[in-house]
């Protein structure tokens, strides 16, 4: 759990009630979530904190908004209005996180504060994949059970999370029973409809990417991913008929040409789909760690030790963690205790993000897979990019993996995800280098953001009794045009969000306050202060306003920060989504300040960068 500074109660209240920060008892539920007696209900209740439920609650049924529904610009996957389901991929228990982690996890949550702040109904999931041969495989050299390593390591995700305030709404493990009953439902559904058949698998298999590969796909004896694959020789297997399914994704891909993006994506999975699909082996029986094969009618002609093959246990959890199969949206099915299941709010999911390696899993398996069960397709996929360090590929070998939690340690939260979300355009292979963090952080936050806050708070508190100036002039052209590009703010961001150019809208708010910059300099109110006090009052009563604005479109990037931006600015608690950048909500005249504190103090190079 991470700490900071609280100015006053009201930073208190918007951490509670505006979805802005995390304050969530994670560590403290990690026994619960690592339970897997506990099914989805329980620990629901568990997950689901108080800052997200403004516009979410575990009981979709008892869901409620407090915040009319500004939405997004409606796109061909998303009208902007209808309930929001966003996933980061689960994580692999393999290892510790990395920055890869990190950087979806974020870009999510900007994605999730962003729709919530606009008055949509919002489930935002992330979680860890804890079965397959390479968590048996560690397990065991660990000398532990699978069950216990997984207990262990699922636990730095979690962490991480809470590290970078991540609002997710729950975290599902793929060890719970009640994912698990949804994964072996799946697939009996596709059992009765004849889309699972018994054989014999023969090929090659990577452990580390758990994925198949053809002759075809290997580089030099490896996978594409450089990872070893090993010969697996006709073990039993039972085997989803997915080459059934390439004329039918090819059609659905035409038809829906932004279900993936990038556009780059879209043409890499087209192209591998033409090439032709086989049959997926979709169960393994030479390792035990994985959701048991249900008894189905082919039961019988079948060993009692099969397991699921781990991608499709892993993809379900999009559905598991809602509830599936819950009640069917024509009420004429399902189980009625389930009618309140968040299954029938949420699905199809609005968004699923992933990095570029798992794409094929997500734009050809999944597709199949709902396709074959009958089940409705997510309305959009994207595929981001990967990060290398100073220009080189982030190895162990090398030594140059990136620990978010040791960015965290030396930059801060808010400028560990600014820099995530501002330095690269989302979707685009990413360099990171500490020099390049401590410029980003100190060009943008420290000495425009940062520093037009405290001198604006400061001549305020010095010059204005210590409150926002009581009487404000008419407004000059320049004032209009300041003010009239702030009150836009909005709707000139919308649109990235809604198509996830979130690197876009960070640059809207750096462009904005940037402009703002030159309006203090070109005004300059310490000059006024001398040979026009009121006019002084007025440009620095604007600049608040402005301020305003910026602060609370900033929070879904730097929450911590821009709350704390918005206390000093004495915006109250509930008076910060989208629906109040009004002017019916702008700055109080009169209303008291404090003396303002710095946000952003400026950062220094580590000694080893600078040597």
């Amino acid at each position: 759990m991470i700490s900071f500074p609280i100015k006053n109660i009201l930073t208190v209240m918007s951490l509670v009630m505006m979805s802005m920060c995390t304050t969530g008892p994670r560590r403290a539920a990690v026994q619960a979530w690592s339970t897997p007696l506990l099914g989805r209900k329980q620990t629901g209740v568990v997950l689901t904190r108080l800052w997200t439920s403004t516009s979410t609650t575990t009981d979709a049924a008892s869901t409620t908004s407090t915040t009319a529904i500004l939405g997004t610009p409606a796109t061909s996957f998303d009208d902007g209005q209808r309930p929001f389901q966003i996933t980061t991929p689960i994580y692999y228990v393999n290892d510790k996180p990395h920055i890869g982690h990190a950087y979806t996890s974020v870009a999510c949550d900007v994605l999730a504060r962003f729709m919530r702040l606009s008055g949509r109904q919002v489930f935002f999931l992330s979680g860890t994949d804890e079965h397959g041969q390479k968590v048996q495989q560690s397990a065991e050299t660990k000398g532990v059970s699978p069950q216990a390593f997984v207990d262990e390591v699922s636990t730095n995700f979690v962490d991480l999370l809470d590290l970078l305030q991540i609002s997710n709404d729950d975290f599902v493990r793929t060890t719970q029973v009640q994912h698990q009953a949804a994964v072996q439902h799946l697939w009996q559904t596709l059992v009765e409809k004849d889309q699972i058949y018994l054989g014999q698998y023969e090929g090659w298999y990577s452990v580390r990417d758990e994925c198949f590969y053809t002759e075809s796909e290997l580089v030099d004896g490896k996978a594409p991913t450089g990872a070893d694959v090993e010969w697996v020789a006709k073990e039993e297997s039972y085997f989803f008929k997915l080459s059934e399914y390439e004329d039918k994704l090819l059609e659905f891909y035409d038809q829906n040409p932004e279900f993936m993006a990038p556009v780059a994506r879209t043409n890499e999975v087209k192209a591998f789909v033409s090439g032709g699909l086989r049959d997926l082996s979709v169960s393994r029986t030479s390792f035990s760690w994985g959701v048991p094969v249900p008894e189905t009618k082919l039961s019988a002609q079948a060993q009692e030790d099969h397991v699921m093959y781990v991608w499709i246990d892993a993809l379900t959890n999009y559905l598991s963690a809602l509830g599936y199969p819950g009640k069917s949206r024509d009420g004429n099915n399902g189980d009625e205790s389930t009618a309140t299941s968040n299954y029938d709010t949420f699905w199809p999911a609005a968004l699923h993000v992933v990095g570029k390696d798992i794409l094929r899993f997500h734009a050809v398996y999944w597709p199949a897979l709902l396709m074959a069960a009958d089940l409705p397709l997510p309305k959009r996929l994207f595929a981001h990019g990967w990060w290398t360090k100073d220009g080189q590929k982030i190895s162990k070998s090398l030594g140059n993996v990136i620990d978010p939690v040791d960015l965290v340690e030396k930059y801060g939260v808010d400028q560990t995800r600014f820099f995530l979300m501002a330095d690269v355009g989302f979707g685009n292979d990413g360099d990171y280098s500490d020099r390049n963090m401590v410029l980003r952080v100190n060009s943008n936050l420290a000495n425009e953001l940062g520093n037009l806050c405290q001198r604006t708070l400061s001549m305020v508190f010095k010059n204005c009794n210590k409150a926002v100036p009581e009487i404000v002039g008419e407004f000059t052209d320049e004032d209009k045009a300041v003010l009239a590009a702030a009150r836009g703010l909005r709707e000139q961001a919308a649109p990235h969000i809604a198509k996830q150019a979130i690197h876009r809208y960070v640059q809207v708010m750096i462009d904005m306050i940037s402009e703002t910059n030159k309006y203090i300099d070109e005004q300059a109110p310490w000059s006024l202060r001398k040979t026009d006090p009121a006019r002084a009052d007025t440009v620095l009563y604007v600049i608040l306003e402005v301020l305003r604005h910026v602060a609370i479109l900033y929070q879904p990037v730097i929450p911590t920060s821009a709350n704390m931006i918005l206390d000093q600015l004495t915006v109250p608690a509930d008076e910060r989504t989208f629906a109040h950048l009004t002017d019916e909500y702008q700055v109080k005249p009169g209303t008291p300040i404090a003396k303002p504190q710095g946000i952003f103090p400026r950062l220094e190079l580590p000694e080893e960068v600078v040597a």
